[in-house]
């Protein structure tokens, strides 16, 4: 009688989520004509499925509980500016990317947070199915919130692939959006928020 123990099945080592994802996109690449199960395709499903629970992790995250992990008491009360903060995310109307940068200033009263926590804040509104005008407010509440400083304003400019890739198909076309609280509200605030993050100076 042999002593040999049987070869298990390999593992695909994906959650209960990412395994109903990859069987329906197995479905999904029949609908469209192909056949899963050739070479360049077998495994597409569970790359797909890894994927898209990567790229809506941010529901996971608490982007207040990301700003009062280091929330720091101080007396410090003019602009803090963390801009350039590179993200991508997935538009909700067509799952497909769009990507671009993030501007954000606040003034404190009498707390910061450490300006990591601004970059996390921005990846986890970015890590969602998301519209550009939302992300843009969701960003700017959970800091005022988090912080309740004197003033924030957040600015994003992106490339929306669901324009460069169907429909008018315009390359290079950027779209900003912007919203703001507080001290924000006065144009000499603005003004000199939006000439530090000007890619002309």
């Amino acid at each position: 009688m042999s002593n040999e123990k049987p070869v298990s099945a390999p593992q695909d080592n994906l959650t209960e989520i990412q395994q109903q994802i990859k069987t329906r996109m197995s479905e999904v690449l029949t609908l469209l004509g192909e056949d899963p199960e050739r070479e360049g395709l077998v495994k597409t499903p569970k790359r797909v499925a890894k994927a898209m629970t990567d790229l809506t992790r941010g529901y996971g995250q608490d982007p207040i509980e990301i700003l009062n992990s280091a929330k720091f008491r101080e007396d410090y009360s003019q602009m803090v500016i963390v801009k350039d903060i590179n993200f991508y995310s997935l538009c909700e109307h067509h799952l497909l990317p769009f990507y671009g940068k993030v501007h954000v200033a606040y003034i404190p009263n009498g707390y910061i947070t450490g300006l990591s926590k601004i970059a996390r804040v921005v990846d986890c509104f970015s890590h969602r199915l998301q519209v550009q005008e939302r992300m843009t407010l969701q960003i700017r509440e959970a800091i005022q919130q988090a912080l309740q400083p004197l003033g924030v304003m957040v600015v994003v400019e992106a490339q929306h692939m669901c324009m460069q890739m169907r429909g008018v198909e315009k390359q290079g076309s950027i779209t900003t959006t912007s919203d703001f609280t507080g001290a924000f509200n006065q144009a000499k605030t603005r003004d000199e928020f939006l000439k530090l993050i000007s890619h002309e100076s």
